[in-house]
């Protein structure tokens, strides 16, 4: 028996299409109880290599080792029923995170806990702990919480340097895209010294580049070399879908090492700073001006000794311009982000050279750096 089974439209001709019209038991019919060939048996296993490569294991135990380390935190906010007036815990967001050293300090993405009221951080063994925020760096998206867990529950990773990284070399991310625990996604480091922007809108430089998968979920979580050293902390992605595309970046661990201590110890980054307050770029681009216009000095500062002047209102009520900044270090600043860069290489009490613009002379001066907020 023939029928008619479907109509295809191709370069504008209609093509009928027949096959057999088949019942239902002649698709798939059984062979019976008493049948005893091959086809109604487990196909043979074929056993597994003896040895596996030595890169799956070298890949294995870094993850058997790291991933002790590596924890989830859900990050909660309260909320209040506007017909009760009862206030209730909303989960707002979750990502990943790592444990830092014994005493229960965990580093994570500082977006990754924005706005909690809560936050709870899950160890590897699934125990759970309220956290506490220590301190954050919005401008390097780097947060620290702590938990007041048993030293015996606590494995701190490996922290290795990011100054010696080359592109193609192998790198693992262990995370929870999407909520799934413990999820290592291996790649590369496709590119070095990237920028991007950080929650706080100002750039953070030398980033890392990789094509190891990172999806939502993942931010906060370690970035590790072929060994399961620490190398960069997973912060962002590239995606015009929202999921990962390819291109994911890291927070260099030199960046991050430098930022925590001192987050341990302060709560906030201490920067180093010319002790001055400086006009608004986009007034500055307004009036022509390539260079950062000093507005204030900071009484007894770094800048104030060196002699530095700010701007300064006449007798008539016009304003005066004071010193404009034009290069710090023999490094040409025109913003505040690229003059924020430089201070970054600095510490406090050290001393730079600054090159102003003082009416039409040009001039330099010695400032000692000074901590400000």
């Amino acid at each position: 028996m023939i029928a008619m089974r479907g109509l295809v439209v191709s370069a504008g001709l209609l093509i009928i299409c027949f096959w057999p019209a088949l019942s239902p038991a002649e698709w798939g019919k059984p062979l019976g109880g008493a049948y005893d060939g091959p086809e109604g048996k487990p196909r043979v296993v074929t056993p597994s290599p003896a040895e596996l490569g030595s890169d799956e294991r070298a890949t294995m135990a870094v993850f058997e080792r790291a991933t002790k380390s590596v924890v989830f935190i859900a990050n909660t906010a309260i909320q209040r029923d506007p017909w009760s007036l009862n206030l209730f815990e909303v989960p707002q967001g979750s990502g990943s995170g790592f444990v830092w050293n014994k005493q229960g300090h965990v580093v994570t993405n500082f977006h990754v806990v924005y706005g909690a009221n809560s936050v709870t951080v899950t160890l590897a063994d699934r125990t759970e702990y309220k956290a506490t925020l220590i301190g954050a760096d919005p401008d390097h998206d780097v947060a620290v919480l702590q938990i007041r867990a048993p030293e015996d529950a606590l494995s701190p990773l490996t922290v290795g340097t990011s100054q010696d990284l080359r592109v193609g070399q192998k790198v693992l991310a262990i995370g929870n895209p999407f909520g799934l625990d413990h999820t290592l996604t291996t790649g590369v480091v496709s590119a070095l010294g990237r920028t991007i922007k950080s929650v706080s809108n100002r750039t953070i430089e030398g980033v890392i580049q990789t094509d190891a998968a990172i999806n939502p979920g993942n931010s906060g979580g370690p970035l590790l070399d072929s060994v399961g050293r620490l190398i960069g902390v997973n912060t962002q992605i590239v995606s015009p879908s929202g999921a990962f595309a390819g291109i994911g970046f890291a927070v260099p661990v030199d960046t991050v090492n430098r930022i925590v201590p001192e987050l341990i110890k302060h709560g906030k980054l201490i920067r180093p700073g010319l002790g001055v307050s400086l006009v608004p770029d986009a007034m500055a681009k307004r009036w022509g001006i390539k260079g950062l216009i000093i507005g204030k000095v900071s009484r007894g500062g770094g800048a104030e000794q060196a002699g530095l002047k700010g701007a300064r209102e006449t007798i008539a009520g016009r304003v005066e311009l004071g010193d404009i900044i034009t290069a710090v270090d023999g490094k040409q600043v025109v913003t505040l982000d690229e003059l924020m860069d430089v201070m970054e290489r600095h510490k406090v009490n050290d001393q730079v050279t600054v090159e102003i613009l003082r009416g039409t002379r040009h001039e330099r001066v010695s400032v000692t750096l000074q901590a400000v907020n």
